[in-house]
């Protein structure tokens, strides 16, 4: 991917000098909400559990500070210019539509962080909040990208970052809020459905960014395309389960499937039009 000489964005917010310690949760109502969310981004809500029973009392604490490597400050570079990429692609878009596409923060973050959605371990990867309409991503999730997901290359990082943009695009045009006011009249069957479509849209939403960015840019490589499928792939619900306990429950998935986060990936990246990625119109996702 041809990243080097493009713009960095203004818009991100490095707090990867200090560490906080865990927050008591005690396994209360804070505990049952931050584990809600961790499902619904797709992590293990068992996370909380665990730091729940193993945080002391007090307030949240800053651990030692500990400096950057060489390679994450260069991954930090990069994730500025792509997130400054999503900002040209989609003020066009929204431009093109009579509304203004308000930018979102990214916060770089190491270990854990505080976000208005509640306190989060970098175990459950990359994760977008409306509340304070900001991404959030600890640079050692690109690590796991590349070794336990086998989903390496720059475009493969880029299109985990349009994904999370993608849902911002989401909230700013309103749909998360109709999708979670959804969720919270149905079964928890029908709920993860809705979930899917939303994770599948924003997909969607990040080959949008990739058409665009390719087409008055020329962003990407040869291999580049290839290596975003493969992060999509790799990361599908049916994928994951498979290697975390050898089966797959399809009435589980809150992402979708390999084939499905694919499927609508190339959507987006081959028509480069919003109008062609709702998911919720669809048939099956």
């Amino acid at each position: 991917m041809r990243w080097e000489f493009g713009r960095r964005s203004t818009n991100v917010e490095d707090r990867r000098g200090s560490r906080m310690s865990a927050p008591v949760v005690g396994g209360g109502i804070g505990a049952i909400v931050l584990s809600v969310i961790v499902a619904l981004l797709g992590g293990d809500p068992s996370v909380i559990w665990e730091q729940g029973q193993s945080s002391s009392d007090g307030p949240y604490s800053e651990a030692p500070q500990t400096q950057g490597s060489a390679a994450d400050d260069r991954l930090a570079e990069f994730v500025s210019v792509v997130l400054a990429d999503t900002e040209d692609t989609w003020h066009g878009l929204f431009r093109q539509e009579g509304t203004t596409y308000v930018e979102p923060k990214l916060v770089l973050f190491s270990g854990a962080v505080e976000s208005a959605c509640g306190y989060a371990k970098a175990a459950m990867g990359p994760f977008y909040c409306p509340a304070d309409q900001k991404l959030y991503i600890d640079l050692s999730f690109y690590e796991d990208l590349k070794t336990r997901h086998q989903a390496p290359g720059d475009f493969a990082q880029a299109y985990v970052i349009a994904h999370e943009v993608g849902h911002h695009v989401q909230n700013l045009m309103g749909i998360s809020d109709k999708v979670h006011a959804m969720q919270r009249q149905t079964d928890r069957a029908q709920a993860n459905e809705l979930s899917v479509r939303l994770e599948l849209q924003a997909d969607c939403f990040a080959g949008i960014w990739a058409h665009h960015a390719n087409r008055s840019r020329q962003v990407l490589e040869a291999g580049d395309v290839e290596e975003a499928l493969n992060a999509a792939s790799s990361i599908g619900d049916d994928r994951l389960q498979h290697q975390a306990r050898g089966y797959v429950t399809p009435e589980s998935f809150t992402h979708g499937s390999s084939a499905q986060r694919v499927r609508w990936f190339k959507q987006g990246i081959q028509t480069g039009d919003p109008g062609q990625c709702n998911t919720f119109a669809a048939a099956t996702p």
